[in-house]
């Protein structure tokens, strides 16, 4: 059996519990053991990836009991990109938390790593069961980090997280119960061999089931009508939690991409693309909510918050046109959006902290310090989340919109991207204006250099370099993604390699 396929879950969960253990009172042995686990964890990530870059499927049989029965993880290329992805993101968000974000409360270090055990954990999952499991640890760290360092308004966003995250925890057991109840398997492998065989008379239990699974994960994802939960938690969230939350998006895209094309596919019989109705128009409206909101927000933290819900409408909305061509660009702009968001949310945290009483809100205050240095991380975080060139944002709308030009609803698509944009561009260039330019000559009383200060600054910059990165190899990157979409729609080699071995891997 080849192990590594359980380290991403099994490295965060033990540090975990050894940071609880060991380094509940010691801040300094606490931050080593996450920083260390967070570096691994990274190394860990390229190494799949660069194993799932042969196109081979890999499954991992916990106790070697056999899939369907047994719990099963899979590589794939999707799963090992978003890895490292979390990765790359959760060492940046702890270089900055661990310039004292980490000390504001109690238990940061450990609550982080176990969200990074159930994030990996969902993307390696392949089957319903664990993905409902992994789901659940990553809301309860997150409900954790959220209200960490305590205040009002985190607290009552706070609330209003946890009862939405229930009620959709509940809608997904309904779910998952009815798609049971049909097809007798959690197992997503064996899901998509089943569901084709279903006869007419269950279809509709099937379909109910599946679409009531999508509203799950539509919630999770943020998708009109039920975004509503995002802006108020994501924008009261310290800032290092909302920067590592731009992930949690993702985990609802990624478990739409990866069950709507593997067991409602074009092989789903009277279910094919069950998912492509419901989820086009939702994105479309997510689109135009979110860019709207960006322009209207009130603080750098609820425009950052808008930004991700517009920047999800816009890559499931590509991905609801589940062509493989379309699949690769929204895989691109996912990269994207998710370092952008990341840098975004702690460009707002850094211009918070040294801005008084005025935070981060949207009005006119006194020059702070290192204004001019986070004044042009804001215009290249910027430039990349509105889609301007050079960087990646322009060229992953560039890739959307070639890649949706063969569907029937392209000119909504052409329509609304380059009008969002606009949008975007305005709200971005109005929030810079006032935070940045409209400052009055005194420097803020409350605004003091800190010695912690370069560790946040690097890790933001750092941030800010992938997305050069992604750029600079776009057309390598993308190749890459083109494999990693003809994969997913060729599920014959997911589904053997998961259910035709009973030994871990093959």
């Amino acid at each position: 059996m080849n192990h590594a396929l359980i380290l991403p879950i099994l490295l965060p969960a033990v540090v975990g519990a050894v940071l609880v253990i060991v380094a509940r009172h010691d801040a300094l042995l606490a931050r080593a053991l996450s920083l260390t686990s967070s570096v691994l964890m990274l190394g860990i990530a390229i190494m799949l990836l660069v194993m799932a870059s042969d196109g081979s499927v890999r499954s991992y049989a916990l106790g070697a009991w056999p899939a369907p029965f047994g719990i099963v993880l899979a590589l794939d290329r999707l799963s090992a990109l978003m890895l490292v992805l979390t990765a790359v993101l959760g060492l940046g968000v702890l270089v900055y938390a661990v310039c004292g974000w980490d000390q504001r409360g109690r238990h940061f270090h450990p609550l982080f790593q176990f969200e990074l055990m159930g994030i990996n954990g969902a993307f390696l999952t392949g089957d319903f069961f664990n993905l409902f499991v992994f789901f659940e640890i990553l809301l309860i760290a997150s409900y954790g980090l959220m209200v960490h360092g305590g205040g009002g308004l985190r607290v009552k966003a706070g609330v209003q997280y946890v009862v939405t995250n229930l009620i959709g925890s509940s809608v997904f057991l309904i779910a998952v119960g009815m798609i049971y109840n049909v097809t007798g398997t959690l197992n997503m492998a064996d899901l998509a061999r089943v569901v084709p065989q279903v006869p007419a008379a269950d279809q509709a239990l099937l379909q109910t089931g599946a679409v009531l699974l999508l509203m799950v994960f539509a919630v999770k994802a943020a998708l009109v009508p039920l975004h509503f939960w995002l802006p108020g938690t994501y924008a009261n969230a310290p800032g290092p939690v909302a920067a590592l939350f731009a992930i949690m998006t993702k985990v609802g895209a990624y478990s739409i991409i990866r069950l709507y094309v593997l067991a409602f596919g074009a092989d789903a019989g009277e279910a094919a693309w069950l998912a492509a109705p419901w989820l086009l128009p939702a994105g479309l409206v997510t689109l135009v909510l979110g860019m709207t909101g960006v322009l209207a927000a009130r603080s750098l933290g609820q425009m950052a918050s808008f930004a991700v819900i517009g920047s999800m409408g816009m890559l499931l909305a590509t991905v609801a046109v589940f062509t493989a061509q379309a699949t690769s660009a929204a895989l691109y702009y996912l990269i994207h959006s998710t370092l952008g968001a990341g840098a975004l949310f702690l460009i707002a945290d850094l211009v918070a902290e040294r801005r008084g009483g005025q935070r981060d809100r949207l009005v006119a205050a006194p020059k702070f310090a290192q204004g001019g240095l986070i004044a042009g991380l804001f215009f290249v975080a910027a430039i990349a989340i509105t889609g301007m060139p050079p960087l990646s944002g322009f060229i992953g709308k560039l890739l959307v919109l070639d890649g949706v030009r063969e569907s029937a609803h392209a000119a909504w698509f052409w329509a609304l991207i380059l009008s969002t944009s606009l949008i975007a561009i305005i709200g971005f260039s109005r929030a810079g204006s006032i935070v940045f330019w409209k400052t009055h000559a005194q420097p803020a009383a409350a605004a003091p250099t800190r010695r912690s200060d370069a560790p946040a600054l690097f890790a933001v910059g750092g941030l800010l370099a992938c997305l050069v990165l992604l750029t600079v190899f776009a057309g390598q990157v993308h190749g890459w993604l083109e494999l990693a979409a003809a994969q997913l729609y060729a599920p014959a080699g997911y589904i053997d390699a998961v259910l035709g071995t009973a030994q871990g891997v093959r």
